[in-house]
């Protein structure tokens, strides 16, 4: 059934400041079976995200902040199929993150099998290892890997910031569930672009 729906008012602002020790940026599965032609769950502006996410990461690795990535994991026979196909295979192509975002070395990449990054994983520890406060989320996708992740944060009272030309969907409306949650569920600060988040 198709039905034109209104979105309701999402706060996205122009500019936010955050205290450089005490933010980490989070990049959700920019993967080759999400991002590249050929993947097998391509999210079309998923590439259209790449610039963006790089040149959050340089500033932020400029000011010492610190920088982890999700790596969506599966192996053979995963439940998940059912639901999506296979995809992100462990060890295969697919699997891989991006080569123009690939981690380095100081860089923490955390394997889920889930959507949500924080679900069965270190990632909470080594945020609070790190003395980590605020979380700046990126990456694909939108409405699902992403909102888990930022909602799984949220509910352990980091502050999510969420710059919105840094993360992509399957679909336009998709993309504008996962803002409005965000900003209405979970109380995140939503930035109108990667330019506009400022390290102190």
């Amino acid at each position: 059934m198709a039905k034109t729906v209104k979105v309701p008012e999402i706060k996205i602002v122009e500019k936010v400041e955050l205290p450089a020790k005490e933010t980490a940026i989070i990049v959700v599965d920019m993967q080759n079976d999400f991002v590249k032609p050929g993947g097998k769950l391509l999210v079309p502006t998923a590439k259209d995200t790449i610039p963006k996410i790089k040149k959050l990461l340089e500033n932020a690795r400029s000011r010492g902040v610190k920088v982890f990535y999700t790596k969506d994991t599966h192996y053979p026979g995963d439940p998940e199929f059912k639901i999506w196909g296979d995809h992100v295979v462990k060890g295969t192509w697919g699997w891989e993150i991006v080569d123009e975002l690939k981690p380095e070395a100081n860089d923490i990449v955390v394997e889920k099998t889930r959507y949500d990054g924080f679900y069965g994983t270190p990632l909470d520890d080594l945020l609070r290892v790190y003395g980590i406060k605020y979380l700046v989320i990126t990456g694909t996708v939108a409405n699902i890997c992403v909102l888990h992740t930022a909602g799984s944060a949220a509910l352990r009272w980091y502050k999510v910031i969420v710059p919105v030309d840094a993360i992509s969907a399957l679909n336009e409306f998709d993309y504008y569930v996962a803002l409005r949650q965000i900003d209405f569920l979970y109380k995140g600060v939503l930035v109108k672009t990667v330019d506009g988040i400022i390290f102190k």
